[in-house]
């Protein structure tokens, strides 16, 4: 699979989405995370951490400011947010590429800010949110490399299963 949609009419909705993410993750992935302020990316990073057993004590909030924010759980999370970065060569002074080849999962909140992002550092899932209403909002996922591929299958079967 390497498309699949659905929508999420709450940000319940969207967090237990993500919850669905981080329980279908086998090993190190990148996802790139883009769409509107205020669409979900954090949501859907929340229930992430969730699916990944961060402790649900632990409060899963937007890097907005620290660029980079780390938690624990069955694999590392790293959560950057690149809304603040003014040049593509911010992310060298970060480490960036480190964390994306590494063995944990990598979320990139704003990964369009610059482009082709995922294609310059690693292959991985590419998570794109979008406002319908108020409260609803379009999720789309798009994966290229056989691992994304095959996480999304997962995701994408399970999701449709809980109905």
């Amino acid at each position: 699979m390497d498309c699949w949609q659905t929508e999420t009419r709450s940000a319940e909705e969207t967090r237990a989405l993500g919850r669905y993410l981080g329980q279908a993750v086998a090993g190190a992935t990148v996802i790139f995370l883009s769409g509107d302020l205020g669409a979900g990316k954090t949501c859907l990073t929340q229930g992430l951490a969730l699916g990944l057993d961060v402790p649900e004590d632990e409060p899963v909030v937007s890097p907005s400011y620290t660029l980079m924010n780390h938690y624990h759980g069955r694999f590392e999370l790293y959560h950057f947010d690149l809304y603040r970065l003014g040049h593509p060569d911010d992310l060298i002074d970060l480490g960036f590429d480190e964390y994306l080849c590494g063995d944990g999962v990598t979320v990139v909140e704003w990964a369009d800010r610059f482009g082709q992002l995922d294609k310059a550092y690693a292959e991985g899932l590419e998570v794109e949110i979008c406002h319908r209403s108020e409260k609803s909002r379009t999720v789309v996922f798009r994966a290229e490399s056989a691992a994304a591929r095959n996480l999304l299958a997962t995701l994408a079967r399970t999701w449709k299963e809980r109905e």
